[in-house]
């Protein structure tokens, strides 16, 4: 006899506000950000020597902004392979936590519903799958497919387009284009710190991760110390929250 647990994915999935298209319309404030940012990915990309085949794949495979910048950098400046897969594996181990963090709203989904779930998830549509759940309590899997496959598409087809243009742009960053990606992850941390209104909350936070990864990069290599500095800071949120 199925546990409440186990029947939760199953009851959500029918709500219409969890559906593939609420998905979508939820991923649709996130888009412009996700063009511009993939758009730019592309024209450095192609600026680094890729092909536009290899832009394609890089964007449908590694899936990652901060991740492809690195990449486009590093095959720029002739890094060797296995240190370009070090550094872009340490910059990306962050999404660990954030499959962490989501992962209780998916507790009696399939270990294969889970993975696909997981394997698209980006800092910017856990952004809006956190916003949500703060909301709802809740998260639906057709929602958080619609969410993460809407953001999937547009990414690859805006380092297409990207790709495409990059070609009459050899130096994209006297465009600004290299400052893309931090723009759109400062514009997403200000709408959410508007929306939790947890104002003093969220300023001790940012102060203990300024402060951690300064005291950490000392000793530890820059993206290992941002790992550690996010860890750090999130433990002191949720103590202070609690201990308030």
């Amino acid at each position: 006899m199925s546990t409440k647990s186990e029947r939760l994915p199953a009851d959500i999935e029918g709500n219409q506000a969890n559906s593939y298209l609420q998905g979508f319309k939820d991923c649709i404030p996130t888009l412009l950000g996700y063009l511009s940012i993939g758009f730019a990915a592309g024209v450095v990309e192609r600026t680094a020597g890729f092909s536009l085949l290899e832009i394609a794949l890089l964007s449908l495979l590694l899936y990652a902004g901060s991740g492809q910048f690195i990449a486009a950098g590093m095959v720029a400046a002739a890094s060797p392979v296995l240190s370009i897969i070090v550094t872009i594996f340490f910059v990306n181990a962050r999404h660990l936590l954030l499959s962490a963090a989501i992962a209780p709203y998916f507790k009696g989904l399939s270990s294969g519903k889970s993975f696909f779930i997981g394997s698209l998830l980006t800092d910017e549509t856990f952004g809006v799958a956190a916003t949500k759940a703060a909301e709802q309590k809740r998260l639906g899997y057709r929602w958080m497919v619609g969410l993460n496959i809407t953001a999937y598409l547009f990414w690859c087809a805006a380092n297409v387009a990207g790709g495409l243009v990059g070609a009459w742009i050899p130096e994209p960053e006297k465009f600004g284009l290299d400052f893309a990606l931090p723009g759109m992850f400062i514009g997403l941390l200000a709408l959410q710190w508007i929306s939790r209104k947890k104002y003093k909350l969220d300023f001790m936070v940012i102060m203990v991760a300024a402060v951690s990864v300064i005291a950490v990069s000392t000793i530890m290599p820059g993206s290992a110390a941002v790992i550690a500095a996010i860890m750090i800071a999130a433990t002191a949120g949720m103590v202070i929250e609690r201990w308030k």
